[in-house]
């Protein structure tokens, strides 16, 4: 079992392709000795911050799906 909170879980089918997270900038290796954050730091393109458009939290478990109005397919 993941030790990441299911609502950080980047894996998730069908994110939405506006969603951003740190990791995905960082050009390296996984280390798999170094445990995974889960912090939770995640941003949406379309408003640049923490919020989506539609007011609701920028994070994977919301943004997995095409409920809602402002979801750009998948990124995955």
């Amino acid at each position: 079992m993941s030790s990441v909170p299911e609502r950080f879980n980047t894996e998730r089918e069908g994110l939405c392709s506006a969603l951003h997270w740190k990791s995905q900038y960082i050009w390296s290796s996984p280390d798999p000795t170094v445990p995974r954050s889960g912090d939770g730091l995640f941003w949406c393109a379309m408003t640049q911050t923490c919020i989506g458009p539609d007011g609701q939290l920028a994070e994977p478990g919301n943004c997995c799906s095409g409920d809602r109005g402002c979801h750009c397919g998948a990124s995955k």
